[in-house]
């Protein structure tokens, strides 16, 4: 997977996002992992117009589609 800006406003990459999936992940509950992928990266917290595309990144993860 190509490494990309996925929240500007916050400077927060794919590579950022998945390295903090992979250290936090509570893979039964996306939203809970989508929070403190949030609190380590502070993705989400500007603008806000990431949001959706970090939990879709979170959830692709958990679910093994994307390593």
């Amino acid at each position: 997977m190509e490494n990309y800006m996925v929240c500007n406003c916050k400077q927060v990459s794919y590579a950022d996002i998945s390295d903090a999936v992979h250290g936090n992940a509570h893979f039964d509950d996306v939203l809970k992992t989508f929070e403190d992928v949030q609190k380590i990266t502070h993705c989400s917290t500007g603008c806000g117009g990431c949001h959706q595309k970090v939990l879709d990144i979170i959830s692709d993860i958990l679910s093994g589609a994307s390593q």
